[in-house]
């Protein structure tokens, strides 16, 4: 008997440097598809590394992952390259996705700007996650709205993208929001 399985896309993206990659190797079932390439002397100038100096590689195309929740339902993980240089993938890889999370890195929190922006203007849910990389955070959740001028439907969520049961707490709290925002059927 065949299994009628649903398949979901969920898109993470977010600033380069802001954890997407190790995110999506977190909660992936299977390991992760990457497309990361060393940072070379010819990305000096282009690729901001301030704040995360220490970063060697780049997703230069996408990060897939997998995770079966039932034998009805699957997610498919489509992590985003950050720098604006590739944001031309971005397009492909949101096209069909029922929702974001843009994760946050709060040492460079402008870098967050284009994705937020990228997704309310298509009206994609998202959450915003605050990737917490030191283990906290110096701001408090009105501070990181209010700079990031967050709709108050747009949830906050706080994670660690290395952590696995962090990782999927973020995912519950899109998949939530995103099926909050369907039409209530009569």
């Amino acid at each position: 008997m065949a299994v009628d399985r649903r398949s979901v896309k969920i898109v993470v993206a977010g600033g380069f440097g802001a954890g997407k990659t190790t995110l999506v190797g977190s909660v992936s079932e299977i390991p992760p598809l990457t497309t990361e390439e060393l940072l070379t002397q010819a990305s000096v100038g282009i690729d901001d590394v301030t704040g995360v100096e220490s970063k060697t590689q780049t997703t230069v195309a996408l990060d897939f992952g997998r995770i079966t929740i039932s034998p009805n339902v699957v997610l498919y993980l489509f992590g985003t390259p950050g720098q604006d240089r590739f944001w031309f993938m971005w397009d492909e890889l949101a096209q069909g996705a029922v929702g974001a999370i843009v994760l946050l890195d709060t040492r460079r929190l402008e870098s967050s700007f284009p994705a937020i922006d990228y997704f309310e203007r298509r009206e994609i849910p998202f959450v915003a996650a605050v990737n917490q990389f030191n283990g906290t955070c110096a701001y408090t959740e009105e501070e990181i709205r209010s700079a990031l001028e967050l709709n108050a439907d747009v949830p906050l969520v706080w994670c660690d993208a290395r952590d696995r049961a962090s990782s999927k707490l973020a995912l519950i709290g899109l998949v939530r929001h995103a099926m909050s925002r369907l039409p209530v059927s009569a």
